[in-house]
This record gives C-alpha cells, sequence and structure tokens, in this order.
C-alpha cells in the first residue's frame, strides 16, 4: 500500500496550488495572500501556455449540469473515492503499474472532491458539497468541438485533473499486462495440483496401516531369505 503516498502527494499538492490560486488569509496572524483574481491570466510561456484563473461550476470541460445535479455529483464523487480506495487495497499484490494507475485516479479524484464539498464553506458563497472546483492551467493546441461547445484553447484544468489522465493513460499504456496478469490468475485457480489432493486426502490413520503393510512385508521377506540359506 506504498502507492497511497502517491495519492496523498496528488491531493497535497493540488491543494496547494489551488490555495495559492485562489489566495487565503490567516487572521490570527494578520496574514493575507489575495492570489489571483477571478478570469486573471498569467503568460508562462507566451500565448502557448498560460496559467489562468476560473471556477468549474459542474463537470469536465466546464460542463455545468445544473445545481439540481450538483449535490449528486458531489456524493457520486465521495462514493466513487472511497470505492477507488477500497480497490486500491484489494489490488496490493497485483503489478505495481495498476496500482500507481489507480493511485494517481484516486489522488486526482479526492483533490477535486475536497473543492465540490468544502470550498462553498470554506469561501463562504455555497453549501456544503456545492462549492467549484478550482483550474488554472491554461494550454493552446487546436481548435475542437465537445459536448457541442467549440474550443479554441484546451479546457483549462488543474493538478487533479492531470493526475486522472495519468493515472487512465497508464491502464491504457500496461492494458495488456493487466489482461496477461488477469488470465494467469485465472489459469493458477483452475488448474489444481494432483500432489496437493493426493496429500491432503490421505489420512494418518491410513498412513499408519500403509507402513504397517510394508513392515510385515520386509519381515517376511527376511524370513523367506533365511529358510533358503538354511535349505542350502
Amino acid at each position: 500500500m506504498k502507492v497511497i503516498y502517491i495519492s496523498i502527494a496528488v491531493v497535497i499538492i493540488d491543494q496547494l496550488t489551488k490555495i495559492f490560486v485562489k489566495g487565503f488569509s490567516i487572521p490570527f496572524l494578520n496574514f493575507n495572500f489575495d492570489g489571483m483574481y477571478y478570469g486573471q491570466s498569467i503568460p508562462v510561456i507566451g500565448d502557448f501556455f498560460k496559467l489562468t484563473y476560473i471556477e468549474n461550476p459542474g463537470m469536465a470541460f466546464g460542463f455545468d449540469p445544473g445545481d439540481g445535479f450538483k449535490l449528486a455529483i458531489s456524493l457520486f464523487s465521495l462514493a466513487a473515492s472511497i470505492g477507488l480506495l477500497i480497490y486500491l487495497y484489494a489490488i496490493r499484490n497485483k503489478s505495481l503499474s495498476l496500482r500507481i494507475a489507480i493511485a494517481f485516479i484516486l489522488g486526482g479524484a479526492v483533490g477535486n472532491l475536497i473543492d465540490r464539498t468544502f470550498y462553498g464553506v470554506l469561501f463562504g458563497y455555497a453549501p456544503l458539497f456545492y462549492g467549484r472546483v478550482v483550474d488554472f492551467f491554461d494550454f493552446d493546441f487546436f481548435d475542437f468541438t465537445l459536448f457541442g461547445r467549440s474550443y479554441d484553447r484546451w479546457p483549462i484544468f488543474n493538478i487533479a485533473d492531470a493526475a486522472v489522465s495519468i493515472g487512465v493513460i497508464i491502464l491504457i499504456l500496461f492494458y495488456k499486462k493487466h489482461e496477461e496478469e488477469k488470465e494467469l490468475e485465472k489459469s493458477l485457480v483452475t488448474v489444481t495440483p494432483v500432489t496437493a489432493d493426493s496429500t491432503n486426502q490421505i489420512k494418518p490413520d491410513e498412513l499408519t496401516s500403509a507402513e504397517t503393510f510394508i513392515n510385515t512385508a520386509e519381515e517376511t521377506n527376511e524370513q523367506t531369505d533365511n529358510r533358503k540359506e538354511v535349505s542350502d
């Protein structure tokens, strides 16, 4: 379960970057960090890569299902995160690539779940489970259309989104290996060792009887040999 540290690292890095983008304050230290204002864009590599602060109101790629579905999405994200954690424990003895992939996906799911669950309350704009996800990575790749919307840049995303994508890519790259591992496990389950069954089926009293029979046979052979020597 050491791969769980990957999930923890993803969550920590994701939340730290979001807080620095969004800004934060520590009242008892009289400290305030403004961060970026909503919609602000800071060029990093010209127009190709910028830091642009937005908040995702719903699902991926900025798709907004409406307030009526936000609670369902948050609860589904919570259930999915718990399921991934249980699954990660269940595959603790499986291949490393599979465990790493699930650890990345789990970290990303939890990172965005924190936004949806707590950010509305922490920043005072929505009740529990109705928060918005903070996004800021802004890349200019190519024009495309998705879910009926046209994009001239790649949809703005965050560390959690990137972690989920990395996990999925690892699953795709090592898909064949994972399938071979499943087939090997199935074959090991269906094939039963003969020696193991035979040993398990022999009872202690049967072993004792067999030993007695062998000893008797040996004594009979010795007596026969002795008679032959006397007759000779």
